[in-house]
């Protein structure tokens, strides 16, 4: 089974030399398949509202890029969320985790609708979101916000702020006030209802976290901003003296720290000052949304979970959008996008990764966009026909390349 940290390339997507901002001739006769040396068990969990539409997309390229290097996946389509509450009656069924934890990586479309919304929290699809993390034991949560020279327009941010943005938050996911106990309801002195959760982390659940930040930092610009709030919880405090401490072993990158209410003034005064972030969960599920926005959409956003063995957690940063769901509107680059990322970072099959970042580029280049990223004068499509435009452009590839 492939090992699911692998920290050994720079997480970025950057415009390779060879894309053509004219479009390409495509022949539809397909290249011939490279005999498969390398076998790996993929599961895929659709889940709900648009997730199965983008899964289906990604399917598609992973598909293609592992006849063209000689691998073979063996697909396994699980229910999860609110599919599964209807099937089965509970978010994350034990058919579905244990397959999960026997495959070489997991794809997760997106899960949750408001058919849920008034479901008890155990009966909630998120809850079987926060239980496979749990499951598969992913603590470290990489999400990229990469600004594509392609799509600088379409940022709410003006151009000279966004273009060339290029960071990676890298988010703690198992522990914090998402898992902290106690929790709960009560009654205070005053006899009124209350809800209370918990904040705590333990020094080895910040040393794990901060570790892969500092390698993520070294493989990209050497910087590393930890985000806290130390100046008000003990919780943070000790996040802040443990990563301080760790820094020690990382000379090569620069630390700085910022609390969080001011990186997130940051992120979009200047979010060019960032290149690698660090913070704890509910930090991080924040952060990581906000710098999503930077780019232009949440809908071209990839994010990787990963362990410090077993397979990995794949999934677009984006909801289940239910108001779009069948209507062929949904964007799919950030699960496809997911996938290069689960080829990358999960199966260390990093060419295969490649070739599907360059169509993507080469796809937005020849102008084709979903609704969420359109802008005059380009071409809208749906799902299912930017779909088959990425899976031209690595055909186009691989012909040119031979």
């Amino acid at each position: 089974m492939a090992a699911s940290l692998q920290l050994s390339f720079k997480p970025s997507l950057q415009p390779p030399k060879s894309v053509s901002n004219s479009a390409p001739k495509f022949s539809r006769v397909r290249c011939s398949a490279i005999a498969a040396s390398r076998s790996y068990t993929v599961t895929l969990l659709p889940g709900d509202g648009i997730g199965p539409e983008v899964i289906s997309v990604a399917k598609n390229a992973l598909q293609l890029v592992a006849s063209q290097e000689g691998v073979d996946f063996k697909f396994k389509e699980m229910p999860m969320g609110g599919a599964a509450l209807d099937l089965t009656g509970v978010p994350l069924p034990e058919e579905t985790l244990s397959a999960a934890k026997d495959s070489d990586a997991v794809l997760l479309g997106a899960i949750g609708g408001y058919k849920w919304d008034n479901n008890e929290k155990h009966l909630k699809p998120e809850t079987g979101l926060l239980q496979i993390r749990a499951g598969l034991k992913v603590f470290a949560n990489l999400r990229p916000a990469t600004v594509l020279p392609q799509l600088v327009d379409a940022s709410t941010l003006k151009k000279e702020v966004a273009d060339g943005v290029d960071l990676m938050v890298v988010r703690e996911l198992t522990g914090g006030i998402y898992f902290g106990k106690p929790r709960g309801f009560g009654t205070n002195e005053n006899g009124e209802e209350i809800g209370f959760n918990t904040e705590v982390y333990a020094t080895y659940e910040i040393d794990r976290i901060a570790r892969v930040a500092f390698e993520t930092a070294r493989k990209r610009r050497g910087k590393l901003c930890s985000v806290d709030k130390a100046n008000v919880l003990e919780a943070s405090m000790l996040w802040r003296k443990r990563v301080t401490e760790l820094a020690s072993e990382y000379p090569d990158v620069e630390l700085s720290h910022m609390y969080v209410d001011n990186a997130a003034m940051q992120l979009i005064r200047n979010p060019k000052q960032f290149d690698t972030i660090v913070t704890n969960n509910i930090f991080g599920d924040i952060l990581s949304d906000e710098a999503s926005m930077i780019t232009g959409s949440i809908g071209m956003l990839a994010s990787a979970s990963l362990g410090e063995s077993g397979p990995g957690l794949f999934e677009p940063i984006h909801g289940s959008a239910p108001d779009i769901a069948g209507q062929d509107k949904a964007n799919p680059l950030a699960t496809v996008l997911s996938a290069a990322m689960l080829l990358k970072y999960g199966l260390g099959e990093e060419k295969a990764a490649q070739r599907i970042e360059a169509a993507v580029l080469d796809t937005l280049d020849r102008g084709y966009r979903t609704g969420d990223i359109y802008s005059a004068g380009l071409k809208l499509v749906g799902c299912k026909e930017m779909g088959e435009e990425v899976l031209k452009s690595i055909e186009c590839k691989v012909a040119a390349a031979l």
